[in-house]
């Protein structure tokens, strides 16, 4: 399986921003595959956003629930997440990650938010 991450690179504070991850080799209806979104914000740790399932099941972090939504196309095997109300600390590197027992990760996009 292989994840490539896109979308706008710089946005203003407030404003709805989209990402996409484009999966490759693998389908997201495929059992038990679990498709996630992760953050790396400027010399901070690792944190997790949330997922969906092969089922469309979705779970979030509960710190960061109801800003974001992970969602996912199954006609071309595509995982979104969508960012609303923007702020300056969601400015971080935004990476998508593929789990079946294994971790298949994406090589991050970068997202900066600043007026």
């Amino acid at each position: 399986v292989q994840l490539q991450e896109s979308g706008p690179g710089l946005v203003k504070p407030s404003q709805t921003l989209s990402l996409t991850c484009t999966v490759s080799g693998g389908s997201i209806t495929t059992k038990f595959y679990y498709w996630s979104w992760s953050r790396r914000p400027p010399g901070k740790g690792l944190e997790w956003i949330g997922y969906i399932a092969y089922s469309g099941t979705t779970y979030y972090s509960p710190s960061l629930k109801g800003r974001f939504t992970v969602s996912g196309d199954r006609s071309d095997s595509t995982v979104y997440l969508q960012m609303n109300d923007l702020k300056p600390e969601d400015t971080a590197v935004y990476i998508c990650v593929a789990y079946d027992g294994w971790n298949y990760w994406g090589q991050g996009t970068q997202v900066t938010v600043s007026a």
